[in-house]
C-alpha cells in the first residue's frame, strides 16, 4: 500500500463578459445587455448594474438596475429609453456563489472637438464641461479602458491628445459626481489627407457639409466623395453639403482627390426631436377648436334661455 495522499479540489468562479448592443445611441433607444458565462444553463441567475464613476480611487461603484434585485434566469436584459452615455456591469450567482463582476462596458450617446478626423500633427483637446469640479477622461481603444493621464496629458478639466501617434479611440467625461458626459470617436491618423465630417449625430431636416483636406496643400484638382464606397458627387467643389439631411444619408463617408483618399468616417442621423412648425400648427388648430366649442357653448345656452323665456 501507498502512503495515503489528500487531494484538493480548487474551483474558481468563472470571469462573466458582458456585451452590450448598440454601442452608439440615439436618445431613447434601448439597450441590450448580454451577460456570458461558462456552463450558463446550470442553474445560474444574472444580475446588472449600471456602473456609477468613482474618481476617488479611478473606479466605479456598482448600482443594481431596476428589475435585477432578484437577478434573472435569462443572460440578457434590456434598458429601455436609453438617453445618455452610461457604463454597465454583470454578474451571475447560484445558490450561495456569485461569480466576479465582468468588465464594465458602456454605451455612447455621441465633448468637442467638432470633428472626427485629424492629422497626426494636429493638437486635439477635450473639455469636459458642466456643474462639476472634477473630472476624468477615459479612452477606449478596442477593449482597453484607460484614463486620459495614461498615455496623454490630463490639465483639469481637458484632456490633450499627444501628437504624432495615431490613434482610433473613443472618448468621454467622468464627473465626481457620478455622471458621463456625451462621447466622441477620434481618429489621428498619418495619412495627407482627411474627412471633415461631424462628431455628434446629424438630426433630420437639419443641413451638413462635409469637407476634404490635405495636410500640406490645396485642393486643385477634383474631389470624389463617397457615401458606404458608392461615388456620390466627382466635381471641383471641396465640400459635400446636404441641406436637409434624412435617414437615407447615414452611413460610412470618404473621400478622395489627387490620387489619394481619406478614412471613412460614420455619419450618424437621428430623427426629428420635434418639428417646430408641425407642433405650432397643432397649437393653432387647438386653439381655433376650443375657441369654436366656446362659442357654440354659448350659443346653445342662449338659444335653451329664449326657449324658456317663450313657454312662460
Amino acid at each position: 500500500w501507498s502512503d495515503p495522499i489528500t487531494l484538493t479540489v480548487l474551483s474558481s468562479s468563472p470571469q462573466p463578459v458582458l456585451t452590450v448592443s448598440p454601442l452608439w445611441l440615439s436618445p431613447g433607444d434601448s439597450v441590450t445587455l448580454n451577460c456570458e458565462v461558462k456552463h450558463p444553463s446550470a442553474g445560474w441567475r444574472f444580475y446588472w448594474y449600471e456602473a456609477i464613476p468613482k474618481l476617488s480611487d479611478n473606479s466605479y461603484n456598482y448600482q443594481l438596475l431596476s428589475g435585477s434585485r432578484n437577478g434573472t434566469e435569462k443572460y440578457s436584459f434590456i434598458v429601455h429609453g436609453q438617453t445618455h452615455t452610461a457604463g454597465y456591469v454583470c454578474r451571475a450567482g447560484r445558490g450561495e456563489m456569485n461569480t466576479p463582476y465582468s468588465e464594465p462596458k458602456f454605451v455612447w450617446s455621441g465633448v468637442s472637438p467638432e470633428r472626427v478626423q485629424h492629422f497626426t500633427s494636429d493638437s486635439v483637446s477635450l473639455e469636459c464641461k458642466g456643474n462639476s469640479t472634477q473630472w476624468r477622461v477615459k479612452f477606449q481603444e478596442d477593449s482597453f479602458l484607460a484614463d486620459c493621464s495614461l498615455r496623454d496629458t490630463m490639465t483639469g478639466s481637458t484632456c490633450t491628445i499627444d501628437r504624432h501617434i495615431s490613434r482610433n479611440n473613443v472618448y468621454w467625461c467622468e464627473s465626481g459626481s457620478g455622471e458621463f458626459s456625451n462621447a466622441v470617436n477620434i481618429t489621428k491618423q498619418k495619412s495627407d489627407i482627411i474627412l471633415v465630417s461631424p462628431v455628434h449625430p446629424v438630426t433630420e431636416g437639419s443641413s451638413v457639409s462635409l469637407s476634404c483636406r490635405l495636410r500640406s496643400s490645396d485642393i486643385v484638382s477634383n474631389v470624389f466623395f463617397y457615401q458606404n464606397n458608392k461615388l456620390i458627387q466627382n466635381d471641383t467643389r471641396k465640400e459635400l453639403n446636404i441641406s436637409a439631411v434624412s435617414k437615407s444619408d447615414e452611413g460610412f463617408y470618404k473621400c478622395q482627390t489627387s490620387g489619394r483618399e481619406s478614412s471613412q468616417s460614420w455619419m450618424s442621423v437621428t430623427g426629428e426631436l420635434g418639428n417646430p412648425s408641425y407642433l405650432l400648427i397643432l397649437m393653432i388648430v387647438g386653439l381655433i377648436c376650443g375657441v369654436v366649442l366656446i362659442i357654440l357653448l354659448l350659443l346653445l345656452y342662449r338659444c335653451r334661455q329664449s326657449k324658456g323665456e317663450t313657454f312662460i
